[in-house]
């Protein structure tokens, strides 16, 4: 019974002791903090917009404003995207105006292809190299005054505009990625067959396809750049594909004196001296490539040897015009030059270069200091005195030699060639005077 009656207790204190559990608490709601992107993440805003809202919306929009709007996120580059693409977008943005624009409108249309052009590297930024590309020049490639020969208009700024554009999208790309922009730019614009049917065929045959290449090389790859190792890159990539014959030639058309109508003095260099300012691109065009040399395969060897080549197309120049443009060049390619030269054994070459290197320098008012350290520091490559007693001494023979040339053709005839000879001669005979005076200084010094 005690047993019993103490199985009973234990079995109501554990019943009553069930009865007595509290009830489960409500749980209180936990509050947490929204960052913008998950709120964003179920979808864009402009998702719930009709395209054509949302075009409405950018046609209101600068382009500048548009550029910087793409950078919110991949799915509003995705919308502005599909906004360029269209047809209408095109005719109201890309295409403009660019027969006879006045000085206002050449300016803003600068301008705003700069913007364009900052607007699709922003708009393609997540593209590969190779789409970013594909998709951009999809959009210029109707456009005539884009296109190499496809514009002949005299005064058309089509091909500035494109290099504006062209340069904004690529600015900062690196190497690689310019290798490929040149590669498709020769593509679509066929560039190395129709350079290659300029180089196969005579010097000033073909006129007109002629400065059709300079202009479209000038204006959309080397006239924007705004270093010299920018320059020096594109033009290499010009000139590298051709043998060193045809490089001199494809840099004579792009650089070369443009004297009357537009054509360029592919005899005028050969029979007359020329202006000084016509032979300056030619020597802006050699200075970028002797600059900082950062393309890899250039060398120093590389640049003397066009300049030797360039001399001689389509025969060769007229002494005072190579005179002039070794001038133009400055101390250190002029120097470079002539001391390959000297190296080599050709001292008569050199000293009728240098006798007109000093008569320009009195027609063009140059310091005559300037010829005469020229001549102290190739004088300075001989190692023995005997040598530089040669070098001096086929040096003022040539002085000799010149001279008599001049006063020979001045007095064969009396009309206006002769008269400028003679002028010529008189220059020579004051720049001789000069020169020796300043030589005799400094080594009296």
């Amino acid at each position: 019974m005690v047993r019993k009656t103490t199985g009973n207790i234990g079995r109501c204190s554990w019943t009553r002791r069930s009865h007595h559990l509290k009830a489960p608490q409500r749980l209180r709601p936990v509050r947490t903090v929204v960052t913008r992107s998950q709120r964003t993440s179920g979808g864009c805003f402009f998702n719930g917009l009709p395209a054509e809202v949302f075009h409405m919306i950018l046609d209101e929009m600068s382009v500048v404003d548009i550029s910087v709007f793409s950078m919110v996120s991949k799915e509003i580059i995705s919308y502005i995207v599909d906004y360029v693409s269209s047809q209408s977008w095109r005719n109201k943005t890309i295409i403009q105006s660019f027969h006879n624009p006045t000085l206002l409108e050449q300016r803003s249309t600068l301008e705003h292809y700069r913007h364009l052009g900052l607007l699709f590297k922003r708009c393609t930024l997540l593209l590969p190299t190779k789409e970013r590309l594909k998709f951009t020049f999809s959009k210029f490639s109707e456009i005539p005054c884009f296109m190499l020969e496809r514009c002949l208009a005299p005064d058309c700024t089509g091909y500035s505009r494109y290099g504006i554009f062209l340069q904004t999208l690529i600015a900062g790309w690196d190497e690689l990625e310019c290798h490929r922009v040149f590669n498709f730019l020769c593509d679509q614009a066929s560039l190395l067959l129709k350079t290659e049917a300029l180089l196969t065929a005579k010097p000033g045959l073909k006129r007109n396809q002629e400065l059709q290449l300079r202009l479209f090389c000038r204006k959309v790859l080397l006239d924007p750049c705004q270093n010299q190792p920018d320059g020096q890159f594109w033009l290499v990539q010009l000139l590298k594909p051709w043998p060193m014959v045809s490089q001199a030639h494809l840099l004579f058309i792009l650089y070369g004196p443009l004297l009357h109508e537009g054509v360029l003095g592919w005899q005028d260099v050969v029979e007359r001296g020329i202006p000084h300012s016509a032979l300056w691109d030619l020597a802006k065009g050699l200075l970028m490539l002797f600059g900082t040399l950062q393309v890899k395969g250039w060398s120093t060897d590389s640049v003397i040897s066009i300049l030797e080549e360039l001399i001689v197309i389509p025969q060769p120049w007229f002494v005072e015009n190579v005179a002039r443009l070794l001038v133009l060049c400055g101390s250190s390619l002029c120097y470079t030059f002539l001391a390959s030269k000297a190296l080599n054994g050709r001292i008569s070459e050199i000293s009728r270069i240098i006798i007109h290197i000093i008569l320009v320098c009195e027609k063009e008012g140059y310091h005559m200091s300037w010829a005469v350290k020229l001549v102290q520091q190739i004088c300075s490559l001989f190692s023995t005195a005997p040598e530089r007693f040669v070098f001096i001494q086929h040096l003022e023979n040539m002085f000799s030699e010149v001279t008599r040339e001049f006063f020979e053709s001045s007095v064969a005839g009396n009309n206006f060639e002769d008269r400028e000879t003679f002028q010529t001669l008189c220059i020579l005979l004051d720049s001789s005077a000069r020169f020796h005076t300043k030589l005799l200084h400094m080594f009296l010094k």
